[in-house]
């Protein structure tokens, strides 16, 4: 690209001012190949702008440069977030956790050390663990807050910084504001640091205590409801770690349950370049491939993927008595049967006798989790995109007479059954859908026969997302006037021609209490709805079609399903 004078001087500046506040020679030599080669357009991505502070932290590419995520910026945040931590919090406390992403480690260890420079306690994981097994620590430990260095499901040329509070959860508001005003504010030469010797002299840095470990694995175990069925049924499970995080809590559960676990070669040991799939997440075909054919060979009951940080549970089941051939499930399946299974264990055990179970679910979640709720005699509620609002509700039932959190989801395979971790949790949710599966075998039923069952009992229930990028100025000028033109849509107009009964706008909060959020909801006279979302991370809108039929017309509806999805694609 052709640039101005004086951004040419900017950028220039930039990139110098870069090289002296880098500390890691990698990175550095980056900036300065691309200045002696003068390589300006290469010069100016990396530094045009600056990776900012968003809601649930920070993700960018890997590289040099203020445009990059490298070791100068996970200091600068990391220093943003300690301003703001000693200014809430006398003698706060972090656990850092990180994945297998290439680097995690370092800016792992550069997070800690900076926060030590600050006089903040770090207890710092010297192997790599999952985002709930995090999650779980700072619980444990009481700490102030917690940070794990991923980017969960993205391709390897990504890395990120994620950042909890003492609840277990990502940060909300005010905090997630406060923070991300204390980092815009960071010079370069207000960063601190402080070796790693200096900083375990002075009782700063700490390593994480196993016992936390067997302590997770224990709150695990005792969440089960029937793990008797386990080791007695004989389970076969092929599973898949993705190159990631999961690997040794998943397999180190399993085993504990007496379940036979069959793990992909190819993807068992931590590998940052995901060497054997385009995107390490559990909802690519791709990605389950080999764990599917694993499961062909070892004919397993259930085939099982964890995403890097192993917040992600994707399943994969039988389609024939043989296990010849295997069936990826969505998201929202998932959902579904987790949600139905755990009604009915709620009702034939009869836990928490005078309580009643609270399911929460994302907006954009299948409302298939509210009806199974429902007739079950929990509650349901919706909650924004973002596993960090499901875990306020989590938050705002410890105090309650009336109420238990049973379950949360995200249609993004996202689940979580434990209250003692606030964030996704793969690792015990692989768990749960094993036993869920051994039960429904008990009963001479598969999980696809209980999904069916399901569907003659509630309906058809289906869903389909659309997404569309609008890349760079122009495009978020391009998104602003969608939303506007959805915004100017009122109850009586026609889209994709089908009439709109219902508008729901939540840019200055909703229903049940849903916070302000860029987010519009249509409902059709044909009952299908539409969520329609720009991303939080990324240059596109989302569009969530949600469609329901009677259990009778499940044939006919899925002969014209295709059809409607390609008239609502056709008029987006």
């Amino acid at each position: 690209m052709s640039m101005t004078e004086q951004e040419h001087v900017l950028i220039i500046q930039k990139a110098n001012e870069y090289v002296k506040a880098e500390t890691e020679a990698q990175f550095k030599k980056e900036i300065v190949d691309a200045l002696d080669e003068q390589a300006f357009d290469e010069l100016y991505d990396r530094f045009y702008t600056s990776l900012s502070f968003g809601t649930a932290g920070m993700r960018g590419v890997i590289g040099g440069g203020t445009n990059r995520i490298n070791p100068f910026m996970i200091r600068k945040v990391t220093q943003g977030f300690a301003d703001y931590l000693v200014s809430q919090v006398t003698d706060p406390s972090v656990v850092i956790a990180f994945d297998s992403r290439n680097f995690s480690e370092l800016f792992a260890r550069q997070a800690a050390l900076t926060l030590c420079a600050n006089k903040v306690k770090v207890h710092l994981y010297d192997a790599l663990h999952p985002v709930p097994m995090l999650s779980f620590a700072l619980r444990y430990l009481k700490a102030t807050a917690g940070i794990v260095i991923t980017a969960s499901h993205n391709p390897s040329k990504y890395n990120g910084y994620k950042v909890y509070w003492s609840d277990g959860g990502q940060v909300t508001p005010p905090h997630d504001i406060g923070i991300a005003d204390r980092v815009a504010s960071v010079e370069p030469g207000a960063i601190r640091s402080m070796s790693q010797s200096e900083a375990k002299y002075q009782g700063l840095l700490y390593p994480v205590p196993q016992e936390v470990d067997e302590a997770y694995y224990a709150m695990v175990g005792a969440s089960l409801h029937r793990p008797e069925l386990l080791a007695a049924s004989k389970v076969t499970v092929a599973y898949t770690p993705l190159h990631g995080a999961g690997n040794i809590p998943v397999r180190t559960m399993l085993a504990k349950l007496g379940v036979h676990c069959e793990v992909v070669e190819q993807q068992e040991q931590p590998d940052g370049d995901f060497p054997t799939v385009s995107m390490p997440n559990p909802e690519d075909p791709q990605a389950m491939r080999l764990a599917i054919e694993l499961g062909i060979k070892a004919k397993a009951d259930i085939v099982l993927g964890t995403d890097p940080d192993a917040d992600r549970l994707g399943i994969a089941i039988p389609s024939d008595p043989q296990k010849l051939t295997y069936t990826l499930l969505s998201g929202n399946q998932i959902a579904v049967l987790l949600c139905d299974y755990l009604i009915t264990t709620w009702k034939e055990k009869g836990y928490q006798h005078g309580k009643q179970p609270l399911v929460v679910k994302s907006l954009v979640t299948t409302d298939l989790v509210k009806a199974i709720a429902e007739s079950g005699g929990a509650a349901c509620v919706d909650v924004l995109t973002g596993f960090k609002y499901i875990a306020e509700k989590i938050a705002a039932l410890e105090e309650s007479a009336t109420r238990f959190f049973l379950f949360g989801c995200e249609e993004s395979f996202g689940y979580l059954s434990v209250p003692h971790v606030r964030d996704k949790d793969a690792v015990s949710t692989a768990v749960l859908a094993v036993e869920m599966m051994a039960y429904y075998s008990t009963k001479g039923l598969s999980l696809q026969d209980r999904l069916n069952q399901i569907l003659d009992t509630y309906g058809y229930y289906t869903e389909s997302v659309l997404s569309f990028t609008y890349e760079g100025a122009a495009g978020k000028q391009k998104m602003a006037d969608i939303m506007k033109s959805f915004r100017s849509m009122t109850k009586g107009d026609a889209f994709a021609g089908y009439t709109i009964v219902e508008k729901t706008d939540l840019l200055h909060g909703g229903p049940d209490g849903l916070p302000p959020s860029d987010v519009i909801i249509l409902k059709f006279s044909t009952g299908d709805k539409m969520v329609i979302r720009p991303s939080g991370t990324e240059p596109k809108i989302k569009y969530y079609l949600f469609f329901h039929a009677a259990a009778s017309q499940r044939e006919t509806f899925q002969a014209q399903l295709q059809e409607r999805i390609a008239r609502f694609k056709s008029e987006l």
